[in-house]
């Protein structure tokens, strides 16, 4: 039993930290900001159901993937980034009443609504290079029946932070209020841009200093 709580408290704090759901709560907002309570829980519970179907997938296979496709962890980054900033750019340049029609757009925003519980925010958001990179390592170390067991747990339970984390977030809207709201989403948006160049610029440099 020893075995399975330190596997299961170190990767619980790790993973913890390296996704750092509580981050992504600004972000969370600013992409959720004409939702009602409903939606916002229903796109939480399917980011923390995305982030543990993909940490999961990584923990298993995720280096026989990387491996089969030739993929490297900076590849990684950079597809991270450029998605990130893209994020970025849709919030910068959102215009909430565009959304108000016919049903046509009206059903594109629900898809649309349903979509970003994958992209940006479990992937690459919280469940990202990092995260992935540090599954695909631990799993290396600690391929025991009872680490297996104790690391899915780990996975299974920061999920379940990360949608009650999510779940909370719409209470900073209700003090934020309708401009709060919109000001965060144009200062997130330029963060999102600049965090998402950034995951582009290591990457970069990485590769250069392995040559």
């Amino acid at each position: 039993m020893e075995v399975f709580f330190n596997t299961f408290f170190v990767l619980l704090g790790a993973l913890f930290s390296v996704l750092n759901p509580f981050g992504a709560i600004p972000f969370f907002v600013g992409l959720t900001q004409d939702y009602k309570k409903g939606e916002r829980s229903r796109v939480a519970f399917w980011t923390a159901i995305n982030v543990c179907i993909i940490l999961l997938i990584a923990f298993f296979v995720g280096e026989y993937v990387l491996r089969f496709f030739g993929i490297t962890i900076p590849a990684l980054r950079i597809a991270g980034g450029i998605l990130i900033a893209s994020s970025g750019f849709g919030l910068l340049n959102a215009n909430p009443k565009k959304r108000k029609g016919i049903s046509k757009e009206v059903e594109e925003d629900l898809q649309n609504r349903n979509s970003i519980a994958l992209t940006p925010l479990a992937m690459p958001m919280l469940a990202g290079p990092g995260s992935i990179s540090l599954l695909i390592a631990f799993y290396q170390e600690h391929n025991k029946v009872i680490e297996i067991f104790a690391s899915s747990l780990s996975i299974v339970v920061v999920s379940l932070f990360i949608f009650l984390i999510l779940r909370s977030a719409h209470y900073l809207s209700k003090y934020l209020g309708a401009s709060g709201i919109v000001a965060i989403s144009r200062i997130v948006g330029f963060l999102t841009v600049a965090i998402g160049i950034q995951y582009i610029i290591s990457s970069v440099l990485s590769i250069i200093r392995g040559i």
